[in-house]
């Protein structure tokens, strides 16, 4: 009865792992090893491999008009973006070479740019207008945002599925005589 249940448990076990993503992280060899147009890159799911936190301050004075008199206000506006780990993107378009605009949104106004970079092992990792000591300028939907220097190492995933193909040619020799 042990063994039974053993052997249902592994099975299951082998059945989640067949269906779970292979991720890899997509790197300048993996893209030069196959050399995808901008139209095949389009067709890849990608996947973020850490969360990215962007955002965005507005400060100031605001006045309202009522009853003929003026009200101004002032206060602050936060606005925050999250993308997690594992959150699935395409590539909507490409700048650039070696640049990819990839949204993780349903609006492909929405996204972010991820480039090679050699200190990360050449992965595809997010882009910034401009990297400081501690943030970065990101470009969001038109507007731009602040980020963490943590996220400048969020880079892009794929699943990677290998198949192994083997063709095999078989023939036969008839054999070969002499002509008298």
């Amino acid at each position: 009865m042990k063994s039974i249940q053993y052997a249902s448990l592994l099975f299951v076990l082998v059945f989640i792992t067949s269906c779970t993503p292979q991720l890899n992280y997509f790197t300048r060899d993996l893209y030069n090893d196959y050399s995808w147009t901008t139209e095949e890159m389009k067709k890849i799911q990608f996947y973020l491999s850490q969360d990215i936190y962007l955002e965005r301050h507005h400060g100031g004075e605001y006045s309202d008009i009522k009853d003929g008199s003026i009200k101004i206000e002032s206060g602050s506006k936060v606005e925050k973006v999250i993308i997690k780990e594992g959150t699935p993107g395409v590539v909507v378009f490409s700048p650039k070479k070696d640049r990819y605009a990839v949204s993780f949104d349903d609006n492909p106004e929405n996204y972010l740019l991820f480039g090679p970079n050699p200190k990360a092992k050449g992965r595809y990792v997010l882009l910034a207008k401009k990297w400081m000591k501690n943030s970065g300028i990101i470009t969001y939907g038109n507007k731009e945002y602040r980020t963490s220097s943590r996220s400048a190492y969020a880079a892009l995933m794929v699943d990677i599925r290998k198949a192994r193909k083997t063709d095999y040619t078989k023939s036969t020799a008839s054999g070969r005589t002499i002509d008298n």
